[in-house]
């Protein structure tokens, strides 16, 4: 069996746990929207008569949209009874998932709701339905997208590259913290058996190598189906094992000589240990911030997919002779370059960071930062090359520079995001 095509039956394998946990709870949808009166006694919700009650369509240019938890009673006509009080608001149930719990069911509304009802407003017209625990967020147009088709882009998206799990992880739980642990710190840190822990607002999921997936979302608890979800991701990933998109950029150089960008992984080790034993103790200070030791500990750490996205620029010969890092921080997102001496101020570093901060745009980061020295005017120069504002911090020598990505657009793409415009194209064409 060729690679592309485990790559395919693995994706499909996932791809039918995750519908599948979608299924349920369209049946147990289903069966809350019984043809079942509500007692009064059972919900405590009264329909409104008052002359605010719905008369007419939304007008979706008078109308937000909110993303919306709450928890309602097990029992048939709850659903039922809070649909009806949110309806004479005038509020449109775009789409509903339920997380059934061991009392009760916590069920997760995307609504389009009148501009003039406050989140205060909305939160009270839930809980005097019968609901608890009701929590709601502004949302967004990526939100209209149903959960199935989402959960499965994003299977997609990490069968493709080893790296996205972190970024699967973070866009099918909403906003959270995540964070990767070696398995020498998850051991300390008292690890996670292999199906992982769902502990409130924590999940800790176990990576292949013995490492932990910590993910935190301290204002909303996680419910048994998104830590199902969360763990089918990291099983395909587990499966799939070691993968980095293959494709290639060959690039000329100002003096004639060309270099190839690619990703780079834990397989490039042994190359990347050679160009940090070519380059000199200046250049590595710049870059470490201090005295280099034991490169194979770092590196290892760096060129790890758990961690963020690497970049290498290769030469001819076979030679790697810089490295671009894109690291996942918890919430933020650090960039770092090492160029080797001999291939400095060539443009090789602008060329990785371009590159790296379009990864960022395309993983929805809201800014990155790199950490330096002061005097490091190299750093300095190719962040200000990138056109974005910029904000510096110096603490003790110490120079944080940190670039916001929603200003403008970055020109540099990804080396494999020239065949998908190409393909794109090619799929927009008629016939």
């Amino acid at each position: 069996m060729s690679n592309e095509t485990q790559v395919v039956t693995v994706v499909l394998c996932c791809a039918a746990t995750l519908l599948a946990i979608a299924a349920a709870g369209f049946r147990m949808l289903r069966s809350e929207r019984k043809e079942h009166a509500p007692p009064t006694a059972d919900t405590g919700a009264r329909p409104p008569s008052s002359p605010e009650a719905a008369a007419g369509p939304l007008d979706p240019a008078n109308s937000t949209l909110w993303r919306m938890r709450t928890t309602v009673r097990d029992e048939p006509g709850s659903l039922a009874a809070l649909c009806t009080v949110l309806a004479h608001r005038r509020v449109d149930i775009l789409s509903l998932q339920t997380h059934p719990l061991a009392a009760g069911t916590v069920d997760e509304f995307l609504l389009r709701v009148p501009e003039e009802l406050t989140s205060g407003e909305l939160a009270g017209l839930v809980e005097g339905a019968g609901g608890a625990d009701t929590w709601a967020e502004r949302a967004d147009a990526h939100d209209l997208v149903d959960a199935p088709t989402r959960i499965l882009g994003l299977a997609t998206r990490t069968a493709l590259d080893a790296a996205e799990l972190p970024l699967a992880l973070r866009q099918l739980l909403g906003r959270c913290t995540i964070r990767s642990l070696p398995a020498k710190a998850a051991a300390a840190a008292g690890g996670a058996p292999v199906e992982g822990v769902l502990d409130d607002t924590v999940l800790r999921l176990r990576t292949p190598e013995g490492g932990v997936i910590a993910v935190e979302r301290p204002y909303l608890p996680f419910t048994p189906t998104e830590f199902a979800r969360a763990r089918a991701l990291v099983e395909l990933d587990t499966r799939l094992g070691p993968r980095v998109p293959g494709a290639e950029d060959v690039l000329t150089l100002p003096e004639g000589n060309d270099i190839t960008v690619r990703r780079a992984d834990s397989g490039d080790l042994a190359l990347s240990k050679a160009m940090h034993e070519r380059c000199s103790q200046a250049t590595l200070g710049r870059r470490y911030h201090g005295p280099v030791a034991d490169a194979d500990r770092y590196l290892s750490h760096l060129l790890s997919p758990r961690y963020g996205r690497t970049l290498a620029a290769q030469t001819a010969s076979g030679r790697i002779v810089a490295l671009g890092h894109l690291l996942w921080d918890g919430d933020e997102t650090e960039v770092a370059l090492l160029v080797e001496d001999d291939w400095q101020r060539r443009g090789i570093g602008a060329e990785l960071l371009g590159r790296l901060v379009s990864m960022a745009v395309e993983a929805g980061c809201a800014s990155v930062y790199a950490v330096t020295q002061s005097a490091n005017t190299g750093m300095v120069a190719v962040m200000r090359g990138l056109g974005l504002p910029l904000d510096y911090q110096i603490e003790e020598g110490t120079l944080v520079i940190t670039a916001r990505l929603d200003a403008a657009p970055v020109a540099s793409l990804l080396p494999y995001a020239h065949e998908q415009e190409q393909e794109y194209e090619r799929a927009e064409q008629p016939g």
